[in-house]
């Protein structure tokens, strides 16, 4: 009876905990790539240390008290005039009022520390990533260098991203969870997203709002490699024959599952703006963002005349 009674009350605990530990190399969020995921698993697990402190002598007391107290066990001590402790008192209202303090304190200052329209320090000049949300595909423009992407991104390790990000559908949610921080993508609207690999890799990215029957094949693929390889992608790129213009944008739009990944070395200038623009009365009434570059597309460091 003791050898059971040790194992509910220390061995069953320790089993969990293991378990647990077990799959953290299976969790994209525990095995992060960058520093602001670095440090969202520190807050993750800050965060369940000290909701550990109640949960843990819950459960102990959960399996102990029926058993000490059973009726069976003449060594329990009867006390039915026993009304109130005030060493119980404190302890019940002290503990949870210190941990959600702790929470809060530690939910502001992280919340401040990864705001997402932070930009992040580095030693080379920021790339910037257009994102937009589709009917069920990602499409990314690199504005800088005149090219696009459909679900792949490449970019080089150690060097910061600043994703501008919209959505030409219903809401939906950029996330690459072993990065860090998730927002959202919504119509006629801009968010900002600023990330940084650590080192070369291939991540999974992911939208994590329900956005109808495509949304679980809404994924894209984050490639972090050197800045030799990074340029070799894009030399790569500007030699594709696909051009992105609006009517192949058009067409784009059309809900679709399973869309391969597609690349552009030419892109309609403006057509993020447009994007945006196309759930704005104001803009739209003036002719749209795209104004008079409607006839002009950007390849490589300049403009080429549409085909």
């Amino acid at each position: 009876m003791k050898i059971i009674k040790e194992f509910i009350l220390i061995g069953l605990p320790l089993l969990c905990v293991a378990a647990f530990l077990n799959g953290c190399g299976h969790v994209p969020l525990l095995d992060p790539k960058g520093p602001i995921g670095a440090h969202e698993r520190y807050v993750i697990i800050a965060a369940f240390a000290l909701m550990m402190i109640v949960v843990i002598p819950v459960a102990i007391m959960t399996l102990w008290f029926p058993m000490k107290y059973r009726a069976s066990n003449p060594k329990a001590t009867y006390a039915p005039k026993w009304s109130s402790s005030g060493v119980i008192e404190v302890i019940v209202w002290a503990v949870p009022a210190v941990i959600v303090t702790l929470l809060g304190i530690l939910v502001w200052n992280s919340t401040h520390r990864l705001d997402p329209y932070k930009p992040i320090p580095g030693d080379a000049e920021p790339i910037t990533i257009e994102a937009v949300s589709l009917d069920w595909k990602w499409l990314f423009i690199y504005p800088d260098l005149g090219i696009a992407s459909v679900n792949r991104i490449v970019f080089p390790a150690r060097v910061p991203l600043s994703f501008r990000i919209t959505s030409d559908t219903v809401m939906t949610s950029f996330f690459i969870p072993r990065l860090g921080s998730q927002i959202y993508a919504m119509a006629g609207m801009q968010t900002r997203l600023h990330l940084l690999a650590d080192e070369p890799g291939a991540y999974t990215g992911q939208n994590q709002q329900f956005s109808g029957r495509g949304y679980a094949d809404m994924n894209f693929e984050a490639v972090a490699t050197s800045r030799e390889k990074f340029e070799d992608w894009v030399r790569e790129v500007k030699q594709s024959p696909d051009r992105l213009d609006l009517t192949r944008y058009t067409d784009m739009q059309k809900p679709g599952i399973g869309y391969s990944p597609a690349y552009f070395s030419a892109v309609q200038p403006g057509l993020f703006e447009h994007i945006i623009g196309r759930y704005d009365t104001t803009m739209a009434m003036s002719g749209g963002a795209m104004g008079s570059q409607s006839g002009s597309m950007t390849h490589g460091t300049g403009p080429v005349e549409e085909r």
